[in-house]
């Protein structure tokens, strides 16, 4: 729920902003009309929200990634930049995206193991909110997160949208 921030003084809960936000599409709606099945419209809309939002890939401390296929999450991964094309494997296999590793992703389970309704984007910022808030306890928080991008991929492969959330107090 987005509210004023005087409702959210109100509350007495964290103020989240919306710190960058950029959108994109692709192709039309099928699959057979993606330019190139390796790169998503994520590496239109990372770098535009990560501008706006004056931010680096260091300063993200939780990602929320739409995670239709597991093929999906990878190379969003990459076209976010967070790694370089083709690592995407690599760069999950370590560690690096689970609770406790550098950047925690999909805190929730993701798409893949906790719940694929049709609109699962709106989950990724939902749970990008509640991170930044600190709302849960154990392993599922991340310790002291300020930064959290969500990113969802909509149609089929076809639209993309990146939004930097950030932990005003």
């Amino acid at each position: 729920m987005l509210v004023s921030e005087e409702k959210a003084a109100e509350l007495g809960v964290p103020e989240i902003a919306v710190a960058g936000v950029a959108s994109t599409s692709t192709h039309r709606q099928d699959i057979s009309e993606m330019p190139d099945m390796t790169t998503t419209g994520a590496a239109v809309t990372g770098p535009k929200a990560f501008d706006q939002a004056g931010i680096t890939h260091d300063d993200v401390d939780v990602a929320e990634i739409y995670d239709s296929f597991t093929y999906t999450a990878l190379v969003t991964l990459e076209d976010l930049g967070f790694c370089e094309k083709g690592e995407g494997g690599e760069f999950v296999s370590g560690g690096t995206t689970a609770p406790g590793g550098e950047l925690p992703m999909n805190t929730q389970g993701g798409g893949l193991s906790y719940c694929h309704p049709g609109h699962f984007g709106v989950f990724v910022l939902i749970e990008a909110a509640r991170q930044l808030r600190g709302d849960y306890e154990g392993d599922r928080q991340v310790a002291d997160a300020e930064v959290a991008v969500a990113h969802g991929t909509g149609g089929l492969l076809s639209s993309s949208s990146t939004v930097v959330l950030r932990r005003e107090s």
